[in-house]
């Protein structure tokens, strides 16, 4: 039994029901309670109506009118003894009304009425085990069979198995959630059928009234029963069905749905003592069955929460060669979270993180930490500078927690896994706070956990993070998830990375067929922790898809660098990218040597985009300016960007990179219409350095 199964109190010693009329100075009833209602057969609207208007008997009128107060006066109601209490409540300067109380002392059989208090006993502890609603409804049929009925079916109305409200389906029809029987195949609708609710029968009166309702006698009722399928009334008869009971799933004025029990010869028909039976247990079943509607609501949402921080689609890039999954855990979500982020220099980030604890708070905490991340990335930050400000932006995070009186702020625990690949070196750059390390799958299924420097969870604050790096043959997986994965209530961490090894441990399979062994291996039938997994397989970006040079520091380099890059693109098919290519290179060539230190170099990379690099010995970063009329310079980095699907600075161990990503496939000059990303350029593009 789980921490979250919801558990129930032994339903003790019997106790003993009261019904309760209140009644006013003119002989109208102000008030009667459900068991009032059931001992005198009330109609729905019997409150604010005369006495001698509902149909009470002769001996039970006489006495209430006769003005004296009463206790345990037996009368018969229905064919059943009662005890009636009357007392005026004008006696000590009250108003004048008549308070009377009846008790239903008809003497049971001692062994009936002890097996419908053990019934009722175990019942009460086998149904809502769990707070899954389908689970629920089968439990309250399956403690009633064949103890109590020969078949148990229950019906939901519209929504509730979904967590909405209750709400009326098409023609009255409910949805079939759970069906029992002493037979193997029920002569009913199976369960996931749309079962309406027919007029005048049973249920359609449990319905209406909200009431439970006890059917003695089917022999009428199944000549008009039209909700069992073709066939099943015939089938019926010949199981001799002949009695049911139809007690509607209320929660305080809210009806659930409907469950019903029916009996078979030679068992005997049901009676009242039978409905008042089913109706307690339906009355608990139904508060069973909508604390687990409300569960299912509520985590519904957190899942749509979670699933709409998470990546809906990985991007495209031509690195690495990625599947992911994600599984929510039973208790609800958590923060696990993964991501796949193109760098600059057709570099990808790999990034898996986990946000301790469950549910919304989780999720939009999580949600907070993807969206950093994103923003640092974008920076082109070194993994153990990302995780720096990643764990001082948790820091903060936790500052803006409320501090509860008396107590200490919570603080808000994470891990993270970052990772950089190159496929033009073929090297990944891994940083870890706390999390799990990576596995690495050579192309020949050897296996290894590389130990990299732990560094410690994001929050903890000033201590700083190490990096590792490694060189991946191409072909090879890169595996990164979450806690919940290898550690479990079933087995511990190091066994889950003895399993871990072994899924793994498989040359030839792809990213997606990786995903669904290590799922098949690992993942426990009931999971207490949610599990993030990203499996990447490396890819590397052909020699001859690079070309470099180095640049002396004199502005006459410029043409000669720009001759070399157009012969370049032109062995590559990319001739209509040289006009574009030439402008950014020589803004960015002529920039480095004029305002930077060497070496210079330049790079181009034909990948996805065709990218421009320009190396510098500077760290200083240029800024995007926009130059006036009267301005001699200041536009070179305006034509980049207008020519540029993206640009950055990034910066290596030494100096920096200025980078800008040109589309392949796009006319000369730019945008389509010839302008510079839909601008008219307001100067002559410079031709010569």
């Amino acid at each position: 039994m789980t921490d979250d199964t919801p558990r129930h109190a032994d339903p003790g010693p019997a106790v003993v029901r009261e019904g309760l009329l209140l009644i006013d100075a003119d002989r109208r009833l102000l008030y009667a309670n459900d068991e009032a209602r059931r001992l005198l057969d009330l109609p729905t609207d019997c409150e604010s109506r005369p006495l001698r208007t509902l149909g009470l008997q002769d001996e039970l009128i006489a006495l209430l009118d006769g003005g004296a107060d009463l206790t345990d006066t037996p009368i018969t109601a229905h064919g059943r003894t009662l005890a009636l209490d009357l007392r005026h409540t004008d006696r000590a300067g009250g108003p004048a009304c008549l308070l009377a109380t009846l008790r239903d002392t008809t003497v049971a059989d001692p062994d009936t009425a002890r097996r419908r208090l053990e019934l009722l006993y175990r019942a009460g502890g086998s149904i809502g085990t769990t707070l899954d609603i389908t689970r629920t409804c089968q439990e309250l049929a399956a403690a009633l069979v064949p103890a109590f009925a020969d078949y148990a079916c229950v019906d939901l109305c519209e929504g509730v198995l979904d967590g909405g409200e209750p709400r009326p389906g098409r023609r009255g029809a409910m949805h079939r959630v759970a069906l029992t029987g002493i037979t193997a195949r029920p002569p009913l609708l199976p369960p996931g059928s749309s079962v309406p609710v027919v007029p005048d029968t049973p249920r359609a009166r449990a319905v209406a009234t909200a009431r439970s309702v006890v059917e003695p006698d089917l022999s009428a009722a199944l000549d008009v029963w039209d909700e069992v399928r073709p066939g099943a009334v015939d089938a019926m008869r010949d199981e001799q069905v002949h009695t049911l009971i139809a007690a509607p799933l209320n929660v305080g004025d809210t009806m659930l749905g409907v469950a019903t029990f029916w009996r078979a010869r030679p068992r005997p028909a049901f009676d009242e003592e039978d409905g008042t039976l089913a109706e307690e247990l339906t009355a608990r079943a139904a508060v069973l069955v909508d604390n687990a509607r409300r569960y299912t609501r509520e985590h519904t949402m957190a899942v749509a929460l979670q699933h709409s921080l998470l990546p809906a689609e990985l991007p495209e890039q031509q690195a690495l060669e990625v599947a992911s999954r994600y599984l929510p855990a039973q208790a609800g979500v958590g923060g696990d979270w993964f991501d796949v982020i193109p760098l600059s220099g057709a570099r990808v980030a790999l990034v898996v993180g986990d946000v301790v604890g469950h549910g919304v708070h989780a999720a939009a905490t999580m949600g907070r930490l993807r969206t950093a991340v994103h923003t640092f990335s974008s920076l082109d930050l070194a993994p153990e500078e990302l995780l720096g400000h990643l764990d001082a932006l948790v820091n903060r995070l936790d500052q803006e927690n409320p501090r509860p009186d008396g107590g200490e702020r919570p603080i808000t625990g994470a891990t993270c896994l970052y990772a950089v690949y190159d496929p033009v070196t073929r090297r990944c750059t891994f940083a870890r706070a706390g999390h799990l390390p990576p596995a690495v799958v050579l192309p020949d299924g050897h296996v290894d956990i590389p130990d990299l420097p732990g560094g410690p969870p994001l929050g903890i604050g000033g201590l700083p993070y190490e990096t590792a790096e490694l060189e991946l043959p191409e072909g090879s997986r890169l595996v990164l998830y979450t806690d919940g994965l290898v550690e479990s209530r079933a087995h511990d961490l190091d066994h889950g990375m003895k399993l871990l090894r072994a899924a793994l441990a498989h040359p030839g399979r792809g990213p997606r067929e990786t995903c669904d062994d290590l799922l098949d291996a690992l993942l426990p039938a009931n999971p207490a922790d949610d599990i993030a997994l990203l499996v990447a397989r490396t890819r590397a970006l052909p020699a001859d898809h690079v070309a470099d040079w180095d640049v002396p520091a004199d502005p006459a380099a410029v043409a000669r660098v720009r001759a070399a890059v157009t012969r370049r693109l032109d062995d590559w098919g990319l001739t209509e990218q040289a006009f574009a290519a030439e402008l950014v290179l020589s803004e960015l060539i002529t920039n480095a040597i004029r305002h930077a230190s060497g070496p210079i170099r330049v790079r181009l990379l034909r990948d996805r985009a065709l990218i421009c690099e320009v190396w510098d010995g500077s760290a200083t970063s240029p800024h995007l300016r926009h130059a006036t009329d009267t301005d001699e310079g200041g536009r070179g980095l305006f034509l980049v960007a207008q020519l540029a699907e993206r640009w950055g600075t990034r910066y290596p161990a030494s100096g920096k990179v200025i980078w800008a990503e040109l589309p392949i496939g796009t006319p000369p000059g730019g945008a389509p219409d010839g302008t510079f990303g839909g601008v008219e350029p307001s100067f002559t593009p410079r031709t010569a350095a």
